[in-house]
């Protein structure tokens, strides 16, 4: 049987199945093909989700994570949460919505302690990361690993340093801990959430070939560069937010001018309109953990669902 018309089968599978989250009828079909035609031949396909903002960023995920897992085959779903909760910060309650629409791992940034509920996410969600290069001694952890179609997949949180809080210098940091997740799998997959792009850049090159993927996040703003180093890590400057794009980086655009105009402070509402789920597509060859391909992403709620409060 050709193989995308059994992929294709498969899906059907699932989707009769009624689960929205995993697809392990297509995994199965993947290893399959590979053991008759002799050759080893298991992929990881994952989506990373640039910044969850808000309500509307979780009406993205919701309506859009399902059926972007059947379209492109996904094995694993990746999100960045820490604008989840009303624009700043994330709660139990929002990561458990999260994790309900089909994301697998959530990851977080500088707007960690936005909300003080989120010390019951550090200390009892095996699934949530906080940046690794916290000081000793902060609740939570920086990685976590994880299984799917059979292969285990390490995700890694950083934080850079320039124009952000000081933390623990993550160059260096991420050293040991990249040792002891490659003594475990070689599918590593990092969110570095920094304001310079130099700062990602910098890190991707200095790991090439050591991990799967280094994407970047913070700056809401999807960037055009993705791509795969000659290590065979892939790359992209920053995923972008998944959110309301009628405003500023994901808020209301009147207030942040007011302020910007008078340096008075304002309160920036989390916009409304034009709502995008931002992110990345990897696929990994699962034996060496380099990457094959990558891809942005960037697609559009209907017009029905845009318009919401915020939550």
């Amino acid at each position: 049987m050709d193989l995308n018309i059994a992929l294709s089968l498969a899906r059907v599978i699932n989707r009769k199945m009624g689960s929205p989250r995993r697809f392990p009828a297509a995994s199965a079909v993947k290893q399959l093909a590979g053991r008759q035609s002799g050759i080893t031949f298991l992929r990881v396909k994952l989506m990373f989700i640039g910044d969850i903002v808000g309500s509307p960023g979780r009406r993205a995920v919701k309506e859009l994570v399902p059926v972007l897992r059947q379209q492109h085959g996904l094995d694993l779903v990746i999100a960045n949460g820490e604008n989840s909760a009303g624009g700043s910060g994330i709660t139990p309650g929002t990561a458990a919505e999260i994790f309900h629409s089909g994301v697998d791992v959530i990851t977080c940034g500088d707007h960690l302690w936005d909300q003080k509920e989120v010390t019951e996410l550090l200390e009892k969600e095996p699934r949530f990361v906080r940046p690794l290069n916290y000081p000793p001694g902060t609740p939570g952890q920086g990685s976590v690993v994880v299984e799917v179609a059979g292969v285990k997949v390490a995700v890694l949180n950083l934080q850079g340093r320039t124009f952000m809080a000081a933390l623990e210098n993550p160059f260096l940091v991420a050293q040991p801990e990249l040792e002891r997740l490659r003594r475990i799998t070689p599918v590593i997959f990092v969110d570095f959430h920094a304001e310079a792009t130099s700062e990602k850049l910098a890190f991707a090159r200095m790991v090439d070939g050591r991990v799967s993927a280094v994407v970047g996040t913070h700056t809401h703003v999807q960037t055009a560069d993705e791509t795969i180093f000659p290590g065979g890590t892939a790359f992209l400057c920053d995923a972008g937010f998944t959110g309301p794009h009628d405003g500023v980086i994901g808020r209301e655009w009147e207030p942040v001018v007011k302020r910007f105009l008078t340096q008075v402070p304002q309160r920036f509402e989390v916009a409304k309109g034009r709502v995008l789920l931002q992110g990345v597509i990897v696929e990994i060859d699962a034996a060496t953990g380099k990457a094959l391909t990558i891809r942005r992403v960037s697609e559009a709620l209907p017009d029905k669902t845009t318009n919401e409060r915020n939550a």
